[in-house]
C-alpha cells in the first residue's frame, strides 16, 4: 500500500512483487482473466523481461528504478486517439522527474523516451485493447531510473535521477506515489475533453521541437529536417527542404 497516496482510483489497488518478468504482460494476463478495479498498479522491484516498444529491451537493476504498470478503462477515447496515452504518461512522468530534479531540463523524446539534460531516464510502453471504434482498455508501463549508477555499454546515454542530483535521498515509493497523482490528474483532464491543451503541453516539453536537426530513416538514408508537431494518431511531422514527411514509430532515427 503507497503511504500518503492522493488519488481518487489509481494507485488504490496496488499489487507488489518481489520479481516479474513484465509488469505490462502480467496487467495484460490479469485482464484476459477477470476485470481488475480501474487505476490497479501492478509494480515489481526486479523486472526481468522489461520491453520498450517493438520488443526492444529495458534495463533495470532489481530496486534501484520504478518499473511499473497502470490499468485504466479508456472507453471514451477513439481509436484514433489512443497516442493521447501516451501525451498523458509522459506529462505526468515528466511533472514527476521535474519535482525531483527542478533544475534540469526534462523532456519527451516522440514517441515513448522520457530526458533529462539530453539523457534518456525513463522510457513508457502502452498495450491497448480495441472493442470496435473504442479503446477498451490499456494497460501503461512505466520505467524511470532512480537510484542505478552504471548501465550497459550498449546503452551508452542513460542516466538516473541519483546521477543527475547525487546529493539527494530517493525513494522509489515516493515516486510511485507522485506519478500515480500525477497520471490520474492528467487522465481527469483527457476525459473532460481538455485534449487540446494536453497536445500543447505535450509539444512545448518535445525534445527537438523546432530546431535543425538531422535524422536518417532505416535504410540509411540521412537527411535534415525540422520537427514541427504530431499528427492525431501519433504520427511525427517533420519538414524537410520545404516538404512535409510523416512518420510512424521506427521509421525516423535522431542524430
Amino acid at each position: 500500500m503507497l503511504q500518503k497516496l492522493n488519488t481518487l482510483f489509481i494507485g488504490k489497488v496496488l499489487l507488489e512483487f518481489p520479481k516479474l518478468p513484465s509488469t505490462n504482460a502480467y496487467a495484460i494476463d490479469l485482464l484476459s482473466k477477470s476485470r481488475p478495479i480501474e487505476g490497479t498498479v501492478i509494480s515489481t522491484a526486479n523486472q526481468t523481461d522489461g520491453r520498450g516498444q517493438i520488443g526492444s529491451k529495458w534495463n533495470s537493476l532489481p530496486g534501484e528504478n520504478l518499473t511499473c504498470s497502470v490499468i485504466l478503462y479508456p472507453g471514451f477515447l477513439l481509436v484514433r486517439q489512443q497516442f493521447m496515452l501516451n501525451i498523458i504518461t509522459s506529462l505526468a512522468a515528466l511533472e514527476v522527474i521535474q519535482h525531483y530534479l527542478p533544475n534540469c531540463n526534462c523532456h519527451v523524446k516522440w514517441p515513448n523516451d522520457l530526458y533529462v539534460d539530453n539523457q534518456k531516464t525513463g522510457g513508457i510502453l502502452i498495450q491497448n485493447s480495441l472493442q470496435g471504434q473504442h479503446i477498451q482498455s490499456t494497460v501503461i508501463g512505466l520505467g524511470i531510473n532512480i537510484l542505478q549508477k552504471s548501465f550497459p555499454e550498449d546503452i551508452p546515454n542513460a542516466t538516473s535521477m541519483i546521477l543527475q542530483a547525487p546529493d539527494e535521498s530517493f525513494s522509489v515509493e515516493n515516486v510511485l506515489t507522485l506519478f500515480c497523482e500525477k497520471l490520474e490528474k492528467r487522465y481527469l483532464q483527457l476525459k473532460g475533453g481538455k485534449q487540446s491543451h494536453l497536445k500543447d503541453s505535450y509539444l512545448n516539453h518535445l525534445l527537438g521541437l523546432e530546431e535543425d536537426r538531422q535524422f536518417q530513416k532505416p535504410d540509411g538514408n540521412r537527411f535534415p529536417g525540422r520537427i514541427t508537431g504530431i499528427t492525431e494518431d501519433g504520427r511525427l511531422i517533420i519538414i524537410s527542404e520545404g516538404k512535409k514527411l510523416y512518420f510512424n514509430l521506427k521509421e525516423v532515427i535522431f542524430l
